[in-house]
């Protein structure tokens, strides 16, 4: 399957609603999907009790998860810095973090803007779909 049949689904599916796609072409199957954060809960004023502020809060991290099978790129080129740090205040849309996948480069961007409150996988190393990358609080 060439390569730029392969970015016009991955477009696809990014701009649909369709979360899963499987295609099949000269004995090469490409399967895409993507999962989508949890929403954040709607709080009211006055409806949280002092006891449930601390749920309400850990409910409200963002979880960073892999959208496809790859290998993590956790800089922009070998020997520069890495996009984000433990700590690091984000940006809705910033890169976090570069996934390849059949030689094509993923960058995946913060969902909302936030501290980075966890990490969890090293440059270099495989993920897999649905691997957690990065909580953003």
């Amino acid at each position: 399957m060439e390569l730029s049949k392969i970015k016009t689904l991955i477009d696809f599916v990014g701009r649909s609603n369709v979360t899963e796609l499987t295609v099949t072409e000269e004995g090469t199957t490409v399967r895409i999907f993507r999962k989508h954060a949890p929403a954040a809960p709607v709080v009211k004023p006055g409806s949280v009790e002092p006891q449930d502020v601390q749920s309400v809060v850990e409910s409200t991290k963002a979880a960073v998860s892999a959208p496809i099978f790859g290998l993590l790129h956790t800089a922009p080129a070998p020997g520069e810095p890495a996009f984000v740090a433990l700590g690091d205040v984000v940006e809705e849309g910033q890169t976090l973090f570069i996934i390849e996948a059949m030689k094509v480069f993923n960058r995946i961007s913060a969902p909302c803007a936030g501290r980075i409150a966890k990490l969890t996988s090293a440059n270099g190393n495989e993920v897999d779909a649905g691997d957690l990358l990065a909580e953003i609080a």
